[in-house]
C-alpha cells in the first residue's frame, strides 16, 4: 500500500482552521468583554465547541477519503 498526502495534507487544513478559528475569537474578544460576565458564559462556551462544526467534513476527509460519511 503506498503512503498517502491525504493525512498530511488534512492535519495542515485542521491546524490552518483552527489558527484562523482562534484569529476570529482574538477578534471578538473585546466587544464580547465589555458584557456582563454571565452574557459572556454562554458566547465563550459556544465558540469553545463551534469550531469543531466546520472542520468536521476535512477530520471525516482525513479517515475516510470522502467528505461525507
Amino acid at each position: 500500500m503506498t503512503p498517502s498526502l491525504r493525512r498530511p495534507l488534512g492535519i495542515l487544513a485542521v491546524l490552518v482552521g483552527i489558527f484562523a478559528y482562534c484569529l476570529f475569537a482574538v477578534w471578538l474578544f473585546e466587544p464580547v468583554g465589555r458584557l456582563h460576565p454571565l452574557l459572556q458564559l454562554p458566547i465563550w462556551a459556544v465558540l469553545g465547541v463551534a469550531w469543531v462544526f466546520p472542520l468536521k467534513p476535512v477530520m471525516i476527509w482525513i479517515e475516510t477519503g470522502k467528505w461525507r460519511p
